[in-house]
């Protein structure tokens, strides 16, 4: 047998460190690097990791920032999307304690246009020789803010493979933050723009991540207002080739509200987990609501499964708005099924079985709750179904990822009743094999 040994004939193990995975280098002008070697690239990622297992939220920017200065990549500043979606804050840049300071707005800004289109921005830099980067931060697919940062470049361009660093540098900037808000408050309360209710704090507790992708799938969710919410809610679940869907709109406003949404969605997906059909899960929530309530509170609800390798779709209605299938940018449907009792309710009427639809690529399903269409301007007049499905029509670019049409429909909704609210206001939108995903991931993956 040989040896393995530098040695010859030591016969001896080889001791030395087993060959690392090979890092994209970035090419030399002459003599002179224009980007960090790949020890420094090393270094960058391995020094982020090691400091964050002991740090606290606070801490997180400015570790970035330090360990990115290590690698010649400079003025990296981390800037996080407020809860309405309207706002970039912060991070690391100085604060005067007001909420404004260094807040950028999304609309008709560079690092806005980074955020809508989760695409890298390119601009000149004060520096010679570098330039600056706007780069979405991103958690898996959702959206939570973008990243700013000074790079090296030759002949005025940045080469490609350092561009693909830094992406790959704020997706675990994203991971950070994400896994490190669980430990403080710092993230979240940087999102604030004012103080929000009991019945709001737990709603946005129950909800799931506004957005989630995969092959030939993306659902992305929204929901109004952000600080004095109630009733609403909505969940989602992809799970092998099935994904499940659903929405609720509890009886009322405020805490008892909250309340109510947060024990049918923890019903649905206790149910969901134990493999229960759709219409065990109906029952399953409504059984558990009349147990906690008797007869006093009770919530309206879509429930849905879509099968993401047929297209095929079931879902049962408990006295909710039925959903709408739009295709080519266009409503062709209305899923109107017969009526069945909101959940909730004693001696009600549950679905005899789910209702089926069979849909084909790049449909889009929208489930949404009746604040959306019934929001009224001071004379009253009604957003309505009809200024909804028009507002899609005119939001059908495929360029324009599900989450950025539904940040668009919420300021719409706004706009169309200054800024307040009379009802939650929630919608669910998912496209099936529309090629939506490939509009969501990264720019360089």
């Amino acid at each position: 047998m040989g040896t393995s040994s530098g040695e010859p004939g030591s016969g001896r193990p080889d001791d030395r460190p087993a060959a690392r995975p090979e890092l994209p280098e970035v090419p030399a002008a002459g003599t002179d690097r224009v980007g960090p070697t790949p020890v420094a690239i090393e270094r960058m990622f391995a020094g982020i990791l090691g400091v964050t297992h002991l740090s606290t939220p606070d801490m997180v920017a400015d570790a970035l920032a330090e360990h990115a200065a290590g690698a010649g990549l400079r003025h990296l500043g981390v800037y996080l999307c407020d809860l309405e979606q309207e706002h970039l804050v912060p991070l690391s840049a100085p604060r005067t304690g007001a909420w404004d300071d260094g807040v950028l707005r999304i609309e008709g800004t560079v690092a806005g246009r980074c955020f809508a289109t989760a695409r890298i921005i390119e601009l000149d830099a004060e520096d010679v020789g570098r330039r600056q980067l706007w780069v979405p931060l991103m958690d898996g697919t959702e959206r939570i803010g973008v990243m700013v940062l000074n790079v090296p470049a030759a002949d005025g361009r940045v080469d490609t493979r350092l561009v693909e660093i830094c992406e790959r540098y704020a997706h675990l900037a994203a991971q950070l933050v994400l896994s490190k808000g669980a430990y403080g408050d710092l993230f979240e309360r940087a999102r604030r723009r004012q103080p929000m209710s009991v019945a709001a704090e737990l709603q946005r507790h129950m909800l799931p991540p506004m957005t989630v992708a995969t092959q030939g799938l993306v659902i992305a969710g929204v929901m109004e207002p952000c600080y004095r919410a109630g009733g609403d809610s909505f969940d989602y679940a992809v799970n092998g080739t099935l994904a499940h869907l659903a929405i609720f709109d509890a009886m009322g406003h405020g805490l008892a509200a909250a309340a109510t949404a947060a024990i049918a969605v923890a019903a649905y997906r206790n149910a969901r987990r134990r493999g229960l059909d759709l219409v065990g899960a109906y029952t399953e929530i409504d059984e558990t609501l009349q147990a906690q309530f008797d007869d006093e509170r009770f919530a309206t609800a879509v429930l849905a499964r879509l099968d993401l390798t047929t297209g095929s779709l079931r879902w049962v209605n408990a006295g909710h708005p039925p959903p709408l299938l739009i295709r080519d940018g266009r409503l062709v449907k209305v899923l109107s099924t017969p009526a069945s009792t909101p959940l909730g309710v004693p001696l009600g009427t549950p679905p005899l079985e789910a209702a089926r639809e069979g849909l084909q690529p790049g449909d889009r399903l929208l489930l949404y709750t009746d604040g959306i269409t019934e929001a009224r301007t001071a004379d009253g007049k009604q957003f309505s179904a009809q200024r909804l499905v028009e507002f899609l029509e005119r939001q059908s670019d495929p360029a324009t990822a599900a989450p950025e049409t539904l940040r668009r429909l919420r300021h719409a909704i706004m706009a169309y009743q200054h800024g307040t609210l009379q009802d939650d206001a929630t919608v669910l939108l998912c496209e099936w094999r529309g090629g939506g995903e490939r509009e969501v991931v990264p720019q360089t993956v």
